[in-house]
């Protein structure tokens, strides 16, 4: 049994499964060889014979690592790297060759050669040097991605909620998940709308893959086709944007109305074609990405005021998406509540409070026009001061399951909330609740004594 037979993907860690991989060489039982190694591991391996028939693979598909061959007719595989820097390259690359000196060492180093492979190798050898350079590649794109996550302050955590209107967003969610359908989400701020979109990713075929939001309202003007697209800067290098970053995964534009006219047209573009031009380079990028949008612009009227283009409109407005007010959906208020409670006193490492009763009562009848952001700022901020202020403290008599869980508190909540909204009138609150007028009453006398 040869190596390539008796290797598995787990000596050689995860980061196989999901490459795409391109070989050069001019021989072809080179070529041969390497397609046998990697095609049970990897998602995609294509194999050419000549520099010119790899520039033409690159302008139709992009591989995580290139394996080149240095010595071949027709130029050295460190002069065609060198140009396809000029022009746009997104790839690790690993040279294979039989004449390895310092001279070539530096300038393979120089080109952004991440290894070398000595020809002849063993099976063994080449999975392992593609796995090393993988893993170090996904490091490198993870550390960034989590670094600017950590710095924006990127929204985590679980779409919580069982109220029909959550219910209703999280059954569209789900069919759409496996769809490369975009989605545009809309509402309020505060209302959820990044989390509906990681919750989306994360339900599809590319949850292992990056989920990358980027907030158009906080990027700057002029830097923000360098951001996005990426440019071709110092010495021919690519520095990678935001896109190429996100290759595989889900990219989420947020505050999608105030982005740059000049980007909106390049944008479009990259939506219809399904690749990228970094600024500066020469080679259009393919792409592999599910886009996701949102705003709590009106974003039509910034197409009638012709702030936004209109065929970039209908281009992202294939589904919509409206995520609900918080006081459209208040029977998820007390689930809110504990989830932020517990993770606020976990995280900050301090006592968490007790959701009393009456607290909750008062947290269900208030209006929330900050939403969810609203709530859990004032959990937050509760937490560090050892107190809930005065609008929401309660008497603490009854606490624990029995506040959140008691079916005559549940009630009391609701009916409570029901009134607020219909200005005390009794009639109409019973009507909405489906119970009689008389219900409305008994239960108040109870409540008041």
């Amino acid at each position: 049994m040869n190596d390539a037979a008796r290797a598995t993907p787990d000596m050689y860690g995860t980061s196989l499964a999901g490459a795409s991989i391109l070989v050069i060489d001019d021989e072809v039982g080179m070529r041969h060889f390497l397609t046998k190694t990697f095609e049970a591991r990897v998602k995609r391996v294509d194999a050419v014979g000549s520099p010119a028939q790899a520039s033409k693979a690159l302008d139709e598909a992009q591989y995580d690592l290139v394996i080149i061959d240095n010595l071949m007719p027709g130029g050295t595989g460190l002069d065609w790297l060198n140009e396809q820097q000029r022009k746009g390259f997104f790839a690790d690359v690993i040279m294979i060759t039989a004449y390895a000196d310092l001279e070539t060492a530096i300038a393979a180093l120089r080109a952004g050669v991440s290894d070398f492979v000595l020809k002849p190798f063993r099976a063994n050898q080449i999975l392992s040097a593609v796995a090393r350079t993988l893993d170090r590649k996904y490091l490198q794109r993870d550390n960034t991605l989590l670094r600017r996550e950590l710095s924006t302050g990127a929204q985590r955590g679980k779409l919580l909620g069982t109220s029909d209107p959550m219910e209703t967003v999280r059954t569209m969610l789900n069919r759409l998940a496996p769809l490369p359908t975009p989605v545009l989400f809309t509402g309020a701020s505060g209302t959820g709308k990044e989390l509906a979109a990681r919750h989306l990713h994360d339900a599809s075929n590319r949850a292992e893959a990056p989920f990358v939001p980027i907030n158009c309202a906080t990027l700057q003007p002029d830097r923000f086709a360098q951001e996005l697209f990426g440019s071709v800067e110092g010495e021919d290098h690519l520095k990678p944007g935001l896109l190429l970053l996100a290759d595989g995964g889900t990219l989420f534009l947020d505050e999608v109305a105030q982005m740059p006219e000049t980007v909106q047209a390049a944008l479009l573009r990259v939506l219809e074609e399904k690749k990228v031009r970094p600024v500066g380079a020469e080679r259009e990028i393919p792409l592999n990405l599910r886009f996701l949008f949102a705003t709590n612009d009106d974003i039509e009227a910034a197409v009638a005021a012709g702030r936004f283009r209109e065929d970039l409109y209908h281009r992202i407005h294939v589904v919509k998406i409206d995520m609900p007010h918080l006081r459209d959906r208040m029977e998820d208020i007390v689930e809110l509540a504990a989830h932020f409670m517990a993770h606020f006193s976990e995280s900050l490492g301090m006592p968490s409070l007790e959701l009393d009763a009456e607290t909750l009562l008062k947290l269900r009848r208030y209006d929330w026009p900050g939403n969810v952001r609203e709530l859990r700022n004032l959990i937050e901020r509760s937490v560090i001061l050892g107190a809930f202020p005065d609008a929401f403290s309660g008497d603490g008599s009854v606490t624990g399951a029995q506040a959140i869980e008691n079916l005559d508190l549940v009630t009391q909540r609701h009916i409570l909330r029901m009134l607020d909204r219909c200005d005390g009138n009794r009639a109409e609150a019973a009507r909405r609740l489906g119970v009689s007028r008389k219900t409305i009453d008994r239960k108040l006398a109870v409540w008041s004594e």
